[in-house]
C-alpha cells in the first residue's frame, strides 16, 4: 500500500502543479473574490472527478475518435466562456468597488463544471494514473485506495497552497491584481483555443 500512497503523492502534486483550464480558473478566483471565497473551489475534483475516474478507466479508451473530438470542442467552449468572465473582470476592474462574491456552493460547482469538461483530466486518469489505479485494485483493493489518498490529499494541498499564494498576491495592491487577472484571462482564452484546435483538428 505504501508504495501506492507515494505514487498518489507524487503524481497529485505533479498534476496541480500542470498549467490547466481548472487551476487558471482556481486562479482568476482568488484574484477577484479573494483566497478565503475563492478556497472551496480546491476540493471541486473530489465531487467531479468519480464520474471522469469511472470514464477514463472503462470507457474513454473505446470512444470512437470524433467523441474524443467533440469532447475536446466542448470543454474549449465552456473555458472561453470563462475567459470572458475573467476579462470582463478585468475591463470593469475598480480599485474602489467592493467586487461581489461567488457562494462558496457556486465556486465550487463552476470548479467542477470546469474540471469534468477539460480533456486533460480524462486523459490524465486514462493513460497515466488509472493503468496505476486498476493494477493496484487488482493486487489488493487497499492499494487502489492508497493511490487515490495520496493524490487527492496531495493534489487539493497543493491547489489550497495556489490559491493561497494568489489571493495573498491580490492583496499587494489594485494594480497587481489587475495585471495578475489579465494573465489569467489570457491563459483561460489560451486552453480553450487549444481545446477547440485539438477538437476541430483532431
Amino acid at each position: 500500500m505504501w508504495l501506492y500512497l507515494i505514487q498518489g503523492i507524487g503524481y497529485g502534486i505533479a498534476a496541480a502543479s500542470q498549467p490547466g483550464p481548472f487551476q487558471a480558473f482556481l486562479v482568476s478566483q482568488a484574484l477577484t473574490r479573494g483566497w478565503k471565497r475563492a478556497l472551496p473551489g480546491a476540493f471541486a475534483p473530489l465531487l467531479s472527478d468519480g464520474p471522469i475516474i469511472l470514464l477514463s478507466v472503462l470507457a474513454l479508451r473505446q470512444l470512437p475518435e470524433n467523441l474524443q473530438r467533440l469532447m475536446h470542442i466542448v470543454g474549449g467552449l465552456f473555458v472561453l466562456y470563462l475567459a470572458y468572465g475573467a476579462f470582463k473582470s478585468w475591463r470593469d476592474f475598480d480599485e474602489t468597488l467592493k467586487r461581489p462574491e461567488l457562494s462558496g456552493q457556486q465556486t465550487i460547482f463552476r470548479a467542477a463544471m470546469t474540471n469534468v469538461l477539460s480533456p486533460g483530466a480524462y486523459l490524465f486518469w486514462m493513460f497515466v494514473t488509472g493503468p496505476i489505479l486498476m493494477q493496484g485494485w487488482r493486487e489488493m483493493p487497499l492499494n487502489g485506495l492508497g493511490l487515490l489518498v495520496g493524490f487527492y490529499t496531495a493534489f487539493i494541498l497543493c491547489l489550497i497552497l495556489m490559491i493561497v499564494i494568489f489571493g495573498a498576491a491580490s492583496c499587494l495592491g489594485p494594480k497587481l491584481n489587475r495585471a495578475l487577472l489579465g494573465v489569467s484571462c489570457m491563459v483561460l482564452l489560451g486552453f480553450g483555443l487549444f481545446q477547440l484546435w485539438k477538437g476541430g483538428t483532431g
